[in-house]
């Protein structure tokens, strides 16, 4: 049961990963709002595939909730009926979330598939909590759990992302709610593997592990200051113009892109400490990869006028650099906790 459990969790975190990647598939495509209602689709299970089935016919059956898109409005079905020759306003009303009424069916099925894949994480970790219980162990069964109400806050707060017609400040409360899950996840895997530490004990390298961590965190924070600035830009200029966008960035923007060459030494300094001292830390290596993917796709957003999938790769590699110096963290606490009085420095 045991291996079980360890499998439930990293299926859990794969997917939870997946969801963010899913995510940024949206926000490369620009298909936030290929579904404008949620959870369905258009008032659908199965969303549309072609602009017809949201048009008003003749003859045709709707179901109550089901959507169509009548002069540049959203209306919904109030309940079964069959249409008849005229349109009769008294069988519709209007959808009052928001007054977005627009079909691309490109858009529509990306942001339907980003949604399927978040319901099969949701699915995934609900399994890893059931299966928590025979672990035997309090502490995995609660924060199993957590996870589960955590997955559901998340899933309300893509409503409200969708609801708000994308607001920045919200999409981006929405990407730090999915870090929160990945590291609730991250700690679960490392206190239910019982594994035995392989790692040799530098106090200093320890703690300036936690200060990347707290750095890369810092980072986020500024970056989703500059994406909800780019955002504001491009609905002010529009994607035609999207070279002009950072003409004049906030000073936020400066700071992000200083502060990621402080981020990028204070690593380097971790990997060159880890290989002088034997540590066996081998993820300070996949660190220094993923920073330089990250700045790299930075670069390019600047001085290339955000090429396509920039954006989303630098959201997707920023979760990546957060799970694995998070799980270095842990794993250096861990043992710390064996092997309290050991240092080799």
């Amino acid at each position: 049961m045991k291996k079980l459990f360890l499998n439930s969790i990293k299926i859990s975190l794969i997917l939870v990963y997946l969801v963010i990647v899913a995510g940024a598939l949206v926000r490369m495509t620009g298909s936030g709002m290929g579904c404008p209602d949620w959870p369905k689709c258009f008032g659908y299970y199965i969303p549309p595939t072609d602009i017809k089935e949201l048009q008003w016919s003749p003859g045709r059956d709707f179901k109550k909730g089901q959507v169509i898109i009548w002069e540049q409005r959203l209306l919904v079905a109030k309940a079964d009926f069959k249409t008849g020759q005229a349109f009769k306003t008294d069988n519709w009303e209007n959808y009052t979330k928001h007054d977005y009424a627009e079909f691309n069916v490109m858009h529509t099925w990306v942001e339907y598939g980003n949604r399927l894949v978040g319901a099969l994480a949701g699915l995934a970790v609900l399994i890893m909590a059931v299966i928590s219980f025979w672990s035997g162990r309090t502490k995995l069964i609660l924060l199993s759990w957590l996870a589960v109400v955590l997955m559901g806050f998340q899933g309300w707060l893509g409503a409200t992302v969708v609801y708000s017609v994308l607001n920045p400040v919200k999409i981006t409360i929405h990407m730090i709610m999915a870090l929160i899950i990945v590291a609730v996840i991250l700690y679960i895997l490392d206190k239910a593997r019982h594994t035995v530490a392989v790692y040799k004990q530098d106090r200093l390298f320890n703690a300036m592990l936690i200060i990347s961590l707290l750095l890369t965190l810092i980072q986020v924070a500024l970056g989703t200051q500059v994406r909800q600035f780019v955002d504001e830009q491009i609905k002010l200029l529009g994607y035609e113009n999207i070279r002009l966008v950072m003409d004049s960035p906030r000073v936020s923007f400066y700071i992000h892109r200083t502060f990621s060459f402080v981020v990028f030494f204070i690593n380097v300094w971790l990997y060159l400490r880890d290989r002088k001292l034997n540590l066996g830390y081998n993820k300070t290596l996949w660190v220094l990869w993923l920073l330089a993917v990250e700045i790299a796709s930075g670069i390019a957003m600047y001085y290339v006028d955000f090429p396509f999938g920039s954006q989303s790769i630098h959201l997707v590699i920023a979760a990546l650099l957060f799970g694995v110096q998070f799980y270095m963290v842990l794993e250096s606490r861990r043992m710390a906790e064996n092997n309290p009085a050991v240092n080799v420095a």
